[in-house]
């Protein structure tokens, strides 16, 4: 079983010693309710480092009014036995109090990359997000951290982040896990009844339809946005599309579709609100 850790000093105090004697650390911040997705953030830590520390926290200040802070999924026992299968050192599962204790005042503001796709519906999402990573890293002081390229726009922004704040950790990004079928894996996916998850499957189908379409030629990002749009409206138990969004890399719009450009969206689906996203390979 890893080291469970509460505190912040016991943990600070226990990867000190081991940075000390050389090792380098590999960290996974999550939310917990861990699934396949974040077990190959952890093979790859695994593979990559001395020390793996998988936090699990559900940070209250990346949720905003009326989304599902209160009834996201837990279950720290679970999430300890999946830490273990996988080989991770370390679990740290602090409080709320340990995070954000009375009187804390200080955020992080990410700017225009934050108020786009993501930040355009949920606003203040991204300095809730870039606020707790920021936290993590000073207190788990990582060689290297790995984030999941489903949360396309937070990896990005992640990037943007060490990069501007010159924090001495290396971003590893890694691919999207799907289940059978093309779903992304989500904790968010706990929310969808049988009927509802195979409605979900449109959102995977529907980059296979865009992706047909580009092959075929078309490179129109208006027209393919479109028949994304339409292709998954078609489908029961879906409440809403918040956003189809044709971007390059960097998360620039845009009009005409090239390489390496990234298809994103967010489709509310029953009680989930899902987001996933596909790179245009030509």
């Amino acid at each position: 079983m890893p080291l469970l850790f509460k505190k912040i000093k016991d943990l600070r105090n226990y990867l000190k010693s081991r940075r000390c004697e050389g090792k380098e650390v590999g960290f996974v911040p999550t939310m917990g309710y861990l699934h396949k997705g974040h077990r190959e953030l952890i093979k790859l830590a695994r593979m990559q480092n001395d020390i793996v520390v998988v936090s699990i926290f559900v940070n209250p200040t990346q949720f905003g009014e009326g989304e599902d802070y209160d009834r996201y999924p837990k279950d720290l026992e679970r999430d300890l036995s999946i830490c273990e299968e996988e080989g991770v050192d370390v679990v740290f599962a602090p409080e709320v109090a340990e995070i954000y204790p009375k009187g804390y005042r200080t955020r992080v503001c990410v700017g225009e990359l934050g108020n786009i796709l993501e930040g355009a519906f949920r606003p203040g999402h991204f300095d809730g997000v870039a606020t707790i990573v920021v936290k993590l890293f000073n207190i788990v002081q990582p060689n290297r951290a790995y984030f999941g390229e489903k949360d396309y726009q937070q990896l990005k922004i992640i990037q943007q982040l060490v990069e501007d704040l010159n924090i001495p950790v290396e971003i590893i990004p890694v691919p999207i896990v799907r289940e059978e079928g093309g779903l992304a894996y989500s904790s968010r996916n706990v929310y969808l009844s049988p009927e509802e998850r195979e409605s979900a499957l449109a959102i995977y189908k529907s980059f296979q339809l865009a992706e047909k379409m580009i092959k075929a030629g078309e490179r129109d990002a208006k027209r393919i946005k479109e028949a994304i749009r339409a292709f998954i409206e078609r489908h029961p138990h879906v409440k809403g599309i918040d956003y189809v969004e044709i971007t390059d890399e960097n998360l620039k719009p845009k009009e005409t579709v090239e390489k390496g450009d990234r298809i994103l969206v967010a489709v509310r689906i029953g009680d989930a609100r899902l987001i996933d996203n596909w790179k245009v390979e030509l």
